[in-house]
């Protein structure tokens, strides 16, 4: 006689009551009603669990074993399947898109420094873990993602949108190599298909015709030793402005008229040599009785244990009265004009100084020179170059002084 819900209130004999087609509730000593259902596969005698009543009730319960005979039917196992269904929950659980995402910055944080780290959490963070982070990463829609980066857009941040997307396209394509997807549902967006275009911006860089007036300005800067010295440092080697906030002494050999980067400091990851002119050297001298006691050059004054901060170098031009119109970074791309205007055959000596990264693999394979001594000259030229355009002499011309 099958169950009823009557008859499930006031069950009190122990046992197993049946409702037919293998399915029963079974009553424990203790007054524990659960689901069961036998059923047979290979020759095998099997039980399935469906939960406890009520919370399971009695016609859930009958949902349950009517899809189970419908797995036999088929030819599956029913108990194999909801295994395998349970492990696959527990799988993707573990594997929401947040915690991929931390694995997958785990993983980079070797190649990143930690300002990058940090900028690449906080993104995620503030625009799209609060609404997918927790999200199995099976269960995310690319039109989820899409929506996410164009409401980025909206609020007028066209390059952190496209920066977002891509963020979130390496967390994919990551989670495919390490087996945490089976396939990467993210991989037909494409920025030009979602984003609206945007017009390039490079960063401000001051010109040759203004050299002249800012070197004055930078000589007469009352501001912190620490940020004018950095500055003239980066000046002279056309360094990139976190290379030279996070110089270390360790990295200084002044006997060689030498600065060793670490790869691990450096953008491509790649060990970076750069001569030091007269005036470089006359820097560190000048920074030895401040910090040299200390692992960084050039200490922050207010925490003497971290290195300058990101803002400061651009802050201090913006005090000099050169906002929007030059920045820290722009100095390596005046050294280039400047260069490349004296003598285009030296492209590969100014590239390499410049610590670029040679795209063409083939011109690549037959430009491995470091080509030291040459540009020691051209950084010792730069140099004399500065100090005669900040006193309004005449420049000695670089194929003279090449030749001398």
């Amino acid at each position: 006689m099958k169950l009823t819900d009557a008859k499930l209130r006031t069950l009190t004999q122990p046992g197993k009551h049946a409702d037919g087609a293998g399915l029963y509730l079974e009553l424990t000593p203790a007054g524990g009603k659960y689901w069961r259902m036998k059923y047979r596969h290979g020759g095998k005698e099997k039980r399935l669990a469906f939960g406890v009543y009520p919370a399971v009730s009695l016609k859930d319960a009958r949902e349950k074993a009517e899809a189970a005979r419908k797995l036999r039917q088929a030819g599956d196992d029913p108990g194999e399947t909801k295994k395998a269904a349970k492990a696959q929950t527990v799988f993707e659980t573990a594997n929401t898109l947040q915690a991929v995402a931390a694995d997958w910055m785990a993983h980079q944080s070797t190649r990143w420094e930690p300002a990058t780290k940090a900028r690449v959490l906080a993104s995620l963070e503030t625009d799209i873990f609060p609404a997918l982070g927790a999200r199995p990463l099976a269960s995310i829609r690319p039109s989820e993602v899409m929506k996410a980066v164009q409401k980025i857009e909206a609020r007028g941040a066209g390059d952190q949108a496209a920066r977002v997307l891509q963020r979130i396209k390496q967390v994919y394509r990551w989670a495919v190599t390490h087996e945490r997807i089976e396939a990467n549902p993210m991989l037909d967006l494409m920025p030009g298909e979602i984003l609206k275009p945007r017009e390039v911006k490079h960063r401000a860089a001051l010109s040759d015709r203004d050299l002249s007036g800012f070197l004055v300005k930078l000589n007469a800067y009352q501001g912190d030793t620490n940020t004018v010295q950095a500055l003239r440092l980066l000046l002279l080697t056309t360094t990139r402005p976190g290379e030279v906030r996070g110089a270390r002494w360790s990295e200084f050999h002044p006997a060689e008229s030498l600065w060793i980067i670490p790869a691990d400091r450096m953008k491509m990851r790649e060990e970076h040599r750069v001569p030091l002119s007269r005036q470089a050297l006359q820097v560190l001298e000048t920074m030895r009785p401040i910090s040299g006691d200390r692992e960084l050059v050039f200490p922050s004054p207010f925490y003497p244990s971290k290195p300058l901060s990101e803002n400061t170098f651009n802050s201090a031009l913006a005090r000099m009265g050169y906002k929007n119109t030059a920045t820290a970074h722009g100095f390596r791309a005046l050294f280039s004009t400047v260069m490349n205007e004296h003598d285009r055959s030296l492209r590969d000596v100014i590239e390499r100084q410049l610590a670029h990264k040679e795209r063409d693999q083939v011109r690549a394979a037959y430009h491995r020179s470091t080509y030291m001594k040459d540009r020691a000259d051209l950084l010792q030229w730069w140099a004399d170059y500065l100090d005669q355009r900040a006193k309004g002499a005449e420049v000695i011309d670089l194929a003279t002084h090449r030749a001398a």
